[in-house]
């Protein structure tokens, strides 16, 4: 029996160290690193993010409003996701060979503790992409359900949304069971969410292409529909990429969290290449062909009114794609949560934190996140979130990667200035050229932003107590 109590303690000990196989406050051993085909599975199921269908809705005049001819649709894709690819990338080339999450990383170039500032950030973002998602479920289920309860739950048009439709009781169970089942996934790790990604992530893929090729087939074929598709304008090329960009730049730098999973480079670049080529462009694309054809992105409400079959395969395809986006929300919002509170001497075990995320993400979402602050909480937020990253890249890449020393990852300074001054500068920009001073010719305002806060960073290194500083610890090290 007390052999059994000392285990069982040792095992709470772990946990409040955050030590619990997914590594939150230590890198993560070779040994405890997952097969490249297992993460790339991961990173498909990642990839099918609704954003995906929403952004090629937008390139496809969704509402009527501006869109792109599908030459400009292509490109803005393509350079769009592009740009995606080699920013996550690099990042993740980073992340795989010092193991470290993003928290840990951040301490290298802003301090272990003026890494809480970006942290903060990429909570919120995952916070409330995480309750969107729920409400996306919700909303999926109830257009299946319908409305037999007849009980409102709470009426957008009372706090002045009229145009927004009242969350009904189904809706609301909907938003709740499912964010407690993507709560307790995410509880369980990196394991179980690799789980749901393989069973889930071909199916996806297949009914998503599949659906998009009976859009052009009822279209009458690829010439009449690129004939409809010509039709559209008003957007801009840059406009365009901006808004792939956009969608995507906080999923970008969330990748760090994943990638110290991989054993090697090469599967660094596969993860990447199989959400930001292979899996998300294609639902731009089914979303520009459903905004073309019938004016929705979203295939699945086009699946409802089809048959009883296609409606039960359209929301278990949906349910089961957020599901695995969900999960990775989630996991990662611990990460940024607990190395923060835990920098400011505050330990909680990465499985609380998740439960608390998912309980707070559950309840936002089941009361209309989604519906009243979507659009708002993207736009303001996703201009602070490219700059972040600068810093790291920065500092990796160019000015310092002798540094990266494991032996050192406990002995960084409170505040590094450079990579305070540099996301600092940052933010204003993403802000200012997002609201205030349009860039010329449409140019990504987030991407601008975090160029200006890449440069600076090198400028001004030099300047900061964090140059010398960094040559101690390295002579430190008795290189």
């Amino acid at each position: 029996m007390k052999q059994n109590e000392n285990i069982r303690d040792n095992k709470v000990a772990a946990e409040a160290a955050g030590q619990d196989e997914e590594f939150m406050l230590e890198a993560v051993p070779m040994e405890k690193r997952r097969s490249t085909r297992s993460q790339i599975m991961v990173w498909i199921g990642f990839g099918y993010a609704v954003t995906g269908l929403i952004v090629g809705g937008t390139l496809g005049g969704y509402g009527g409003s501006a869109g792109l001819p599908p030459m400009q649709a292509f490109l803005a894709i393509a350079l769009g996701m592009g740009a995606l690819f080699f920013i996550t990338s690099f990042l993740g080339v980073a992340a795989q060979r010092t193991g470290l999450n993003l928290s840990l990383l951040s301490r290298y170039s802003y301090g272990s503790k003026g890494m809480a500032i970006p942290m903060v950030v990429m909570a919120l973002l995952t916070l409330g992409w995480f309750a969107s998602i729920a409400g996306m479920v919700g909303d999926i289920w109830g257009a299946f359900i319908g409305n037999p309860s007849g009980v409102i739950i709470f009426d957008p048009a009372v706090i002045g949304r009229p145009g927004i439709a009242p969350i009904t009781l189904e809706v609301f169970l909907a938003c709740f069971v499912w964010g407690v089942i993507f709560t307790i996934t995410a509880i369980k790790g990196m394991g179980a969410i690799e789980k749901v990604a393989n069973i889930c992530a071909p199916l996806i893929l297949i009914v998503a292409v599949g659906v998009g090729v009976i859009f052009i087939v009822q279209a009458g074929g690829v010439g009449p529909f690129l004939n409809k598709a010509g039709s559209l304008g008003g957007l801009g090329l840059g406009n365009g990429i901006t808004v792939v960009v956009g969608s995507w730049i906080a999923g970008a730098v969330m990748g760090v969290d994943l990638f110290r999973f991989n054993k090697n480079i090469p599967a660094v670049f596969w993860c990447a290449a199989s959400c930001f080529i292979f899996t998300n462009p294609i639902l731009n694309f089914v979303g520009y062909i459903g905004a073309v054809h019938i004016n929705e992105f979203n295939y699945v409400i086009w699946m409802l009114g089809v048959n009883i079959v296609a409606a039960i395969l359209g929301v278990f395809v949906w349910t089961t794609a957020l599901w695995t986006t969900d999960n990775s929300e989630l996991y990662c919002n611990a990460l940024y949560t607990g190395p923060t509170l835990d920098a400011f001497g505050v330990h909680v075990s990465r499985k609380k934190l998740v439960a608390i995320c998912g309980v707070v993400g559950t309840i936002l979402g089941s009361l209309a996140f989604y519906q009243l602050f979507f659009a708002d909480f993207i736009n303001v937020l996703g201009s602070m979130a490219p700059p972040l990253c600068a810093p790291i890249l920065a500092d990796y890449f160019v000015v310092r990667r002798d540094k990266y020393d494991l032996k050192l990852l406990n002995s960084h300074p409170a505040v590094r200035w450079a990579g305070v001054i540099s996301f600092a500068v940052g933010v204003v920009l993403g802000f200012l050229f997002q609201y205030v001073i349009p860039l010329p010719f449409g140019l990504p305002s987030g991407l601008a932003a975090m160029l200006g806060s890449f440069i600076v960073y090198i400028l001004v290194y030099k300047f900061t107590p964090d140059a010398k500083l960094d040559d101690a610890m390295i002579a430190g090290l008795g290189r």
